[in-house]
C-alpha cells in the first residue's frame, strides 16, 4: 500500500527516522503495560511498541492512516476518532501510558485533556513543538505559563531531547522536542481544582503584572506569606504557591 499523504489541516508531519522512533519508545517506563498511542500516522512508533509486546490501542482521526495501519497490522486495535472528543473514562477501563508525535496545532488541547484525565494517564511520552515542550518542562522563568503549572501540578516533567525538522516528512517549520511526564503522588485537588485552574489562568493572562493586580477581583486573606506571593509575577510562583493561594481564596467569596 502506498504511503499516507500528509494532511496540512490535521497538522501531520510523519517522523521518518527509525533511531529517533526507537529512542522515543524506549523512554516508556519498564513497568509500562498498557499503551495508548495518539495519531500513529504510518506507524513508525507503533512498530516498536508491538516489538516490545505492550498492550496497545491507537487513536487515529485520519481514515487513510487507519486503512494503512490495518493493512500492516491485522490485529492492531485502532479507534478511528478524535482524541480530543473521546471520553477517556468511558473508553478505557484501565490506567495507561500515552505516547505520540502530537500534531502541533492541537498540542495545548492535548495537554488539557491529559490534565483532566491525570488519574488515568499515568505516563506520557510525547513529541511537541520545541517551544511548547520547553514551556511545559520549565520550572521557573519567562517560558513558564499556564500549562507549565497545570501539568507540573500532577506530573514530574522531563525534557528529553530535541528533533530537527529534516527528520519528518514533510519537514515542519519549527524544531521539535520530546518530553516525558510521570504522574506524581499528588492527589486530585478536587474541591478546589476548578478555582485552581481559574487562578492560574488569571495570573498568567496578565503575566507582566504582579499576581496581586492579576487577582484583584478575588478576596484573599491578608497574611505575610500570601502578601509576599502576591507581590511576585506569575512566572515566579511554584505550583505549591498557586495551591496555597487557591486554598486561601476558597475560604473567601468573590468580591
Amino acid at each position: 500500500m502506498q504511503d499516507v499523504r500528509a494532511k496540512k489541516y490535521l497538522g501531520q508531519h510523519f517522523l521518518n527516522n527509525e533511531k529517533i522512533a526507537l529512542k522515543i519508545v524506549n523512554l516508556l517506563s519498564k513497568t509500562t503495560e498498557h499503551v495508548v498511542e495518539i495519531g500513529p500516522g504510518m506507524g513508525i512508533l507503533t512498530e516498536y511498541l508491538i516489538k516490545n509486546n505492550y498492550e496497545i490501542q491507537t487513536i487515529e482521526i485520519d481514515k487513510e492512516s487507519v486503512d494503512y495501519l490495518k493493512s500492516k497490522h491485522k490485529n492492531l486495535s485502532i479507534i478511528n476518532d478524535d482524541f480530543l472528543k473521546i471520553n477517556i473514562a468511558q473508553k478505557f477501563s484501565f490506567k495507561f501510558s500515552m505516547i505520540g508525535n502530537f500534531p502541533y496545532n492541537i498540542s495545548s488541547q492535548i495537554l488539557f485533556q491529559i490534565f483532566e484525565n491525570k488519574d488515568q494517564i499515568t505516563e506520557v511520552v510525547g513529541m511537541f513543538q520545541k517551544e511548547v515542550a520547553e514551556r511545559i518542562a520549565c520550572k521557573n522563568g519567562k517560558k513558564r505559563g499556564i500549562l507549565s503549572v497545570l501539568i507540573q501540578t500532577y506530573y514530574n516533567v522531563e525534557y528529553c531531547f530535541s528533533v530537527e525538522p529534516q527528520m519528518f516528512n514533510p519537514p515542519p517549520k519549527v524544531n521539535s522536542g520530546v518530553i516525558k511526564l510521570i504522574r506524581n503522588k499528588r492527589k486530585d485537588l478536587k474541591t478546589i481544582n476548578k478555582k485552581f485552574k481559574q487562578i492560574v489562568k488569571m495570573a498568567f493572562n496578565q503575566k507582566r503584572k504582579t499576581v496581586k493586580n492579576s487577582l484583584k477581583s478575588l478576596s484573599l486573606e491578608k497574611n505575610k506569606k500570601i502578601e509576599d506571593l502576591l507581590n511576585l509575577r506569575a512566572e515566579q510562583l511554584t505550583t505549591d504557591d498557586f495551591i496555597l493561594i487557591t486554598k486561601n481564596a476558597s475560604k473567601n467569596k468573590y468580591k
